[in-house]
């Protein structure tokens, strides 16, 4: 939990990623101090080692007033390559008060090797549209926080897979609340079964989620990617210990 008092040299992590986890494990293996904060839009979140805390800070004038009354050495953008607000309010409340700031941001899959195999979307709303040409019996993994982009496909049936169950899904819809990773065997034997004959995912990256992909592409599955929103303007690293390096320096 959070404390009262100011967080003195420590480093302050926007997480509820596995990175974020792994650096918090990192971090506190080497002494230093560190609270994760977590959005709270997952019912039960796996918790990173050291403080923890829950919820959001009240945008960028919120988040500000909190760095200056906490004087964290240091703060490390780690949550998800969609999660373009807290990335964004982060990067204005650290300047403000001239708190340095890493993203920490696992590599998309642009460069995957079958990534010229699928259908590419700049957002939400073209999901729809390209599964008009693609197939009938759709696999749904974009998270639940897009859910409503789907249009009048939510008069149509999907399997939609969610950690949490979404607010009043459609009747059309089979909801199936599980936690990942799913290994290919696993996302094989689903595909099957559902007769999944196209895949709807964000460019999330990393090596948790690409089981689906490479079950897609042995099964002939048509995948549709979200490409990632514009990233803010700030200093990157793509791995924990690059991070863990950065941190240790300020810390």
């Amino acid at each position: 939990m959070e404390e009262n008092g100011p967080m003195t040299s420590s480093i302050l992590i926007l997480g509820g990623t596995a990175e974020a986890r792994s650096l918090a494990d990192a971090l506190t293996d080497c002494g230093t101090r560190v609270l994760s904060s977590l959005a709270g839009r997952v019912q039960n979140p796996v918790l990173p080692a050291g403080e923890v805390r829950v919820g959001g800070f009240g945008g960028v004038d919120g988040l500000a007033r909190w760095l200056v009354k906490n004087r964290p050495a240091a703060v490390v953008d780690a949550t998800h390559p969609f999660a373009a607000n807290i990335s964004a309010n982060a990067v204005a409340a650290c300047a403000r008060t001239r708190v340095p700031l890493l993203r920490l941001e696992r590599p998309g899959w642009s460069e995957h090797t079958l990534a010229d195999t699928w259908r590419w979307v700049d957002d939400m709303e073209q999901v729809c549209q390209a599964m008009e040409s693609l197939g009938t019996r759709p696999l749904i993994t974009t998270g639940r926080q897009g859910l409503d982009h789907y249009g009048h496909w939510r008069e149509r049936w999907a399997l939609v897979r969610v950690v949490d169950p979404p607010e009043n899904p459609p009747a059309a819809w089979e909801i199936l609340c599980r936690r990942g990773p799913f290994d290919l065997d696993t996302e094989r034997r689903l595909m099957r079964e559902h007769d999944i004959d196209v895949l709807t995912t964000k460019d999330s990256g990393g090596s948790l989620t690409e089981p689906k992909l490479r079950a897609a592409h042995d099964l002939g599955v048509p995948v549709i990617i979200v490409r990632r929103p514009t990233p803010p303007e700030v200093d990157v690293v793509n791995t924990v210990d690059a991070a863990t390096r950065w941190v240790l320096e300020r810390a």
